[in-house]
């Protein structure tokens, strides 16, 4: 029962990582920077996880990037676009309805 479980819960997480990252990154931030803020946030992701999601955001045109060459080490910096704005308006929206209805199923069942 317990990988099963982990499977689940790691699917259930995989999702809120996408709207996460829209929303974490309306500001530009560095792709270390943000895996430390989203654990911060209580948003367990791997790296192996987070960077290919960062590229695939970028080639659907939810995120941009630019190269910061001004310190020792060139970092590049993503920032959500103006589509992924849209987008994570939307997710934000289609998270709360799906909240609101688990809520109350849950409230429901222990009624």
């Amino acid at each position: 029962m317990g990988s099963n479980l982990e499977q689940h819960e790691q699917e259930l997480r995989r999702g809120t990582v996408v709207l996460a990252c829209l929303l974490m990154l309306r500001t530009p931030e560095y792709g270390y920077q943000l895996l430390e803020q989203l654990q911060g946030a209580g948003i367990e992701v791997d790296a192996n996880t987070l960077y290919p999601l960062l590229r695939r955001l970028e080639k659907q045109g939810f995120l941009s990037s630019e190269w910061n060459t001004d310190e020792a080490r060139p970092r590049k910096y993503y920032v959500t676009s103006p589509e992924g704005h849209v987008a994570a308006g939307s997710l934000s929206s289609e998270w709360s309805a799906l909240n609101d209805s688990l809520v109350a199923l849950m409230e429901r069942n222990t009624s």
